[in-house]
């Protein structure tokens, strides 16, 4: 059988007849395709899919938000300036009252070697302090000066002036009387630790056992020998410059131990010494010694502070204020030549200078109250604090309307003047 080729037409309309059999008849353009169930519903499945995933990101960005949140504050405090010249009073280690001040106290010596050229031979006494008591009967009884104590050393002092030992009390206390006493002659071997003493013009009496002395702490001082002689020029220079070391040493070792919250003024202190001795030569060279005692005001610096905003703003509340270069007042104390620090009660003193008086802001307070808050909130909360002069917030991320709750999320700023 023989095969004709099919004409242009049979083959194309084979081909339309083939593409139907696989598609389906071709549905004229004014005629809209039946939708397939099946497609539509993959459809559906994918979209609903996205709408999932796109809020789960919004969902997650949003606790991130949260999460990460930050807030920062910053706040300026009121401050005023003023110029200081005022007169203040305080009283020593008392709580009552606007002001007070404590008493630090510290003794200590310095020593230099100079050359010494010259020598010279001396002989000094060593001294001390005795109490005489009187156990021999009510009356009392008088020792002329420089009676003669034999220590139980064996040595023989003699006391410094004339006294009366006072008699026994009814119920047999003893009397007795304080006085000083020297060694007999001079050298080291009068020097010595506490001792007992017996009166040498009582022995062979009953008064020799019940009229008795007894030291009242060492008794030194005692020395025989060569010493350095120096110029009286050399001897000044060096005693004056081991007096500027002494305080300088003193002050530092006050200045490291003075607790927190306390001030000591530079112009607060205060060295009483004495006036500078020379030792004993040896291979030319002499040792000139300093011994003092170093006295310094501490003042509560936050009680300062509130006295001195008392005087200087006219409409002061009470709160807790600063200065920040109290440091550097200047202080004068009234009367230095006349006070003994030792048993100074009370002191009066000048405060000069420029400063500022700044209000403290109870950072801690306000992040507690802050906290959690809408930031619409902010300036109704700000107002409980009177004492701020300007304050502004900012939140991150930006689209949150609260401060977060967590305190360690909230940072405040304190710009306080310098």
């Amino acid at each position: 059988m023989i095969k004709t080729r099919p004409t242009p037409e049979e083959f194309f309309e084979r081909a339309r007849q083939r593409k139907e059999e696989r598609l389906g008849p071709k549905i004229p353009p004014n005629i809209k395709r039946p939708k397939d169930p099946a497609a539509t519903k993959r459809r559906g499945r994918r979209w609903g899919l996205w709408f999932i995933a796109v809020a789960a990101i919004i969902f997650f960005l949003f606790a991130l938000s949260f999460l990460f949140s930050k807030a920062v504050i910053t706040i300026t405090p009121k401050s005023v300036e003023v110029v200081l010249n005022e007169n203040l009073s305080a009283n020593k280690d008392t709580s009552s009252g606007p002001l007070s001040f404590d008493l630090a106290v510290i003794s200590g010596e310095e020593v230099k070697e100079i050359d010494a050229a010259l020598e010279k031979e001396v002989s000094t006494k060593a001294t001390g302090r005795v109490i005489i008591y009187n156990a021999f009967s009510a009356a009392s009884q008088i020792l002329s000066i420089d009676t003669r104590l034999e220590g139980s050393n064996g040595k023989i002092y003699k006391t410094d002036k004339r006294i009366i030992v006072p008699g026994m009390a009814k119920n047999g206390t003893p009397g007795k009387i304080e006085v000083g006493i020297y060694g007999s002659v001079g050298g080291t071997e009068y020097n010595s630790a506490p001792l007992d003493f017996k009166i040498l013009g009582f022995k062979g009496t009953a008064k020799y056992e019940k009229i008795y002395a007894r030291s009242k702490g060492e008794i030194t001082g005692g020395f025989k020998g060569f010493v350095a002689e120096v110029s009286e020029e050399e001897k000044s220079g060096t005693i004056s410059a081991l007096k500027t070391a002494l305080k300088a040493k003193l002050l530092k070792k006050i200045t490291d131990q003075t607790p927190g919250g306390f001030i000591l003024f530079k112009d607060a202190v205060f060295l009483e010494s004495d006036e500078g001795s020379v030792g004993a030569s040896s291979g030319g060279k002499a040792p000139i010694t300093v011994k003092g005692t170093l006295y310094a005001l501490l003042f509560d610096e936050a009680k300062l502070a509130k006295k001195i905003a008392t005087i200087k703003i006219a409409d002061y509340d009470g709160s807790d204020v600063f200065l920040p270069h109290m440091q550097d007042l200047k202080f004068i104390l009234a009367n230095k030549e006349n006070i003994s620090f030792a048993e100074a009660k009370s002191i009066d003193f000048n405060l000069s200078g420029k400063d500022k008086i700044v209000y403290k802001f109870d950072r801690d307070k306000f992040i507690a109250e802050i906290a959690g808050k809408q930031k619409k909130d902010f300036n109704m909360t700000l107002s409980k604090y009177k004492n701020v002069q300007s304050a502004s917030s900012v939140i991150r991320p930006f689209w949150r309307a609260s401060f977060p709750s967590k305190i360690e999320n909230i940072e405040v700023v304190v710009n306080y003047p310098q």
